[in-house]
């Protein structure tokens, strides 16, 4: 497994990541993504550690925290194996004060992260998305609180903007702060937004990318092609509604060229996708997911291995889309202002 420098920070990751959202399975929304129970969870683990993944990335809100309470179990015993890394800002409660990245909701939700998970403290600790009503200033002071306690070893963001980011970067300059040094951001090769404004914002204020939904919320399993209806047991019939837009001709086009190119390198359509992910700059870490053994062990097989420059062209060409005002404007003066990709 490579290990990569989180963003401009002296913490190393793996390139892939395990997601837990398929832990659990309580939940309208987060509980259709699967149920994983603790026995299960305990193999998935073991086969991450046996092939060098040892970041698993969870949330509060995963299956109304059983997600990190699963996790907790999953890896008793061999903490010091494991980095750990959640989130906390949506709401987990009825009160007033049960949601946001205010202090009295960070650090409450840091405590119940902490008590689930077993642990004493998180590796990674992200803002799940950004809290309009609180002040920057508020937010950042309750994480340098929770690192000066050892609580939190590094603090990210996920779902911000730009200039969210940016504020709270200046913030934390001004201030003495912890820095972000990580963006959880969606970012796939139906979903390439991210390149437009946080990709030049990651290299430039070092910000490593960690990618949640790589396969595009499930669309490129190699399960959905051109003219196929989508099949009975995919979790897009209760979930597409919530995730990512795509258009359709977009993501055919798209799946026709990884259908392509795993021709050609004998890997599979998830394999190629998530091989694209790793070689793009900033992404520190990929992600993934797997309700069973044969989904983790066909993602693991996306490293140790590179496309070809080439091939890649060909997956940028395939993905391609007009980008929004004004980033198709800049893309017509590069020549002082070099595009990151």
């Amino acid at each position: 497994m490579e290990y990569r420098r989180l963003g401009a920070s002296g913490f190393k990751v793996p390139a892939l990541s395990f997601g837990t959202g398929t832990f659990g399975g309580k939940g309208d929304f987060f509980g259709a993504w699967g149920n994983t129970d603790v026995a299960d969870a305990r193999r998935l683990v073991d086969i991450c550690l046996d092939a060098g993944l040892t970041m698993f990335d969870s949330a509060d809100i995963y299956s109304d925290g059983v997600a990190e309470s699963v996790l907790g179990e999953a890896i008793k015993g061999r903490r010091d194996r494991v980095l750990l890394s959640t989130k906390a800002t949506f709401r987990t409660g009825e009160g007033p004060n049960a949601v946001g990245s205010s202090r009295f909701h960070l650090i409450r939700a840091c405590d119940a992260a902490l008590k689930r998970l077993g642990t004493d403290y998180i590796d990674l600790f992200q803002l799940h998305g950004f809290d309009a009503l609180t002040p920057v200033e508020e937010v950042l002071s309750t994480l340098d609180d929770l690192v000066r306690a050892g609580k939190i070893r590094y603090a990210g963001v996920s779902n911000f903007s730009g200039w969210h980011l940016m504020k709270s970067l200046a913030t934390a300059d001004r201030y003495g702060y912890p820095r972000y040094v990580a963006n959880q951001t969606y970012y796939s090769l139906i979903g390439r937004d991210y390149e437009s404004e946080l990709m030049p914002l990651g290299l430039d204020q070092g910000v490593g990318a960690v990618v949640w939904s790589p396969l595009g919320w499930g669309r490129l399993t190699g399960k959905i092609q051109r003219g196929q209806p989508l099949p009975e047991q995919s979790r897009l019939h209760k979930t597409a509604d919530m995730g990512p837009p795509v258009a359709d001709e977009l993501l055919y086009r798209v799946v026709d060229a990884l259908k392509e190119i795993a021709a050609e390198t004998g890997k599979t359509i998830p394999q190629i996708a998530l091989n694209w992910l790793l070689q793009r700059p900033t992404v520190a870490t990929v992600v993934i997911g797997a309700r069973n053994e044969e989904q983790l062990l066909q993602n693991l097989g996306a490293i140790g291995w590179n496309l070809s420059a080439e091939q890649v062209a060909r997956l940028d060409a395939a993905s391609a889309v007009t980008v929004a005002y004004p980033y198709w404007h800049q893309r017509g003066f590069t020549e002082r202002n070099p595009l990151p990709v």
